[in-house]
């Protein structure tokens, strides 16, 4: 069984190269000279293949299996992460802003294709895990599963300042080291001879039974929370690199104070709630983790430099395992319905797409800070969720 978590936990990892578009936003806004709402926009570009795609891919995995499923991501994605290559961005440092318009809207289409790679493997690789993984252990498995994938994410925020300061390459060095990562996923995958379990059937997935399901009050309720989440986190990871920069003068390091207060202790966090929910329900879990998050927002709104900081780690260790917690809680509610769950949570992921350009406008015409009203706006939700899940354990 660990033979198989293996390759499957690196498919998570290549997940995380998904939420790239978060420190992209103030990498894009530096190099190509745009306002804080269209960078902002670089984030609909990768999340919105999320409400797209995903339920069509849940109906597709329910016909043809995991192991097509999840192929077809790998390959997806590695499409998106070649075409910058194939461009000229590919590490060395170049002038983005006098390229003109045609490398940003690339970027723009290499970001499409690799949100799309990043929903199919979101789409197959939250039930797999559930496949690969001992009974009792599939809450815990994807909350591991959910760290390393941050592990991907973090390298976003790593490499970029690394490989400047270092060996004078530019942000898109990230392309080929990603490139080659998925490669290697793609080749261990197959090698493991993993097929996923399909459950007895009662009947075929389709478009309408995973619109069907959206009638269940509980099922709405929490793909909304997935919805909300997902766009309070992408706000956070791509607005907190530019509070550093503007607000406190952190720029050159940006992306590493950023990955230190947020990413790190998301990381840290779900490496210990896959452990912490051994032992504690995850309904309870999830109204700790929440509140957390909620104290972590009103620190920052102090305005306060010490504060602001201990605010992001906080909303870190808050947010770690939100999304396992609700997919796992929602799947476990409906193991039947795995394949057609797993497209509508996935799907709610466009959340990623829609809140950060909405946070970007509030911050164009109010004030930075108070553009972060738009996540705390949702981690309320968050609340209200677990509250309801709480009562009803």
């Amino acid at each position: 069984m660990k033979t198989k978590i293996m390759p499957v936990l690196l498919a998570f990892l290549c997940m995380g190269f998904g939420d790239v578009v978060g420190p992209l936003v103030g990498l894009v806004k530096d190099s190509f000279n745009v306002s804080n709402f269209q960078a902002q926009f670089m984030t609909f570009s990768g999340m919105i293949m999320f409400g797209v795609l995903s339920v069509p891919l849940g109906v597709l995995q329910d016909r043809k299996g995991k192991r097509f499923i999840m192929n077809l991501g790998l390959v997806l994605a590695l499409a998106g992460l070649i075409i910058p290559v194939l461009n000229g961005m590919y590490g060395p440092r170049t002038d983005l802003a006098s390229a003109g318009s045609g490398k940003f809207y690339i970027l723009f289409f290499a970001i499409l294709l690799l949100g799309a790679g990043a929903t199919t493997l979101q789409v197959v690789g939250n039930p797999i895990m559930r496949d690969v993984s001992p009974p009792g252990r599939f809450s815990s498995n994807l909350s591991l599963g959910q760290s390393v994938k941050a592990v991907g994410t973090s390298l976003g925020f790593l490499l970029p300042p690394f490989a400047l300061k270092y060996f004078d390459l530019d942000w898109s060095v990230l392309f080929p080291v990603y490139s080659v990562l998925i490669i290697i996923n793609l080749l261990w995958f197959n090698a493991a001879g993993i097929a996923g379990q399909e459950p007895e059937k009662r009947e075929r997935a389709s478009l309408a039974s995973c619109a069907a399901l959206l009638g269940n009050g509980y099922v709405l309720m929490m793909v909304s929370a997935i919805f909300l989440y997902v766009g309070a986190e992408i706000s956070m990871s791509s607005g907190v690199p530019i509070l550093m920069k503007e607000q406190f003068g952190i720029a050159e390091v940006g992306l590493w104070v950023t990955w230190a207060l947020f990413l790190l202790p998301i990381v840290a966090g779900r490496f210990a709630g896959g452990l912490i929910m051994r032992k504690l329900r995850p309904e309870r879990f999830f109204i700790i983790t929440v509140m957390v998050a909620v104290t972590g927002l009103i620190f920052m709104f102090l305005n306060v430099k010490f504060l602001t900081f201990f605010g992001i780690v906080l909303i870190g260790l808050g947010f770690a395992n939100i999304f396992p917690i609700i997919f796992s809680i929602t799947i476990d509610r409906m193991p039947e319905r795995s394949n057609e769950l797993s497209g509508l949570m996935i799907m709610a992921i466009a959340g990623g797409a829609f809140i950060p350009p909405v946070m970007g406008f509030v911050a164009d015409h109010t004030s930075l800070l108070a553009g972060f009203l738009i996540p705390f706006a949702a981690i309320l939700y968050l609340l209200w969720t677990a509250m309801i899940n709480l009562r009803k354990i």
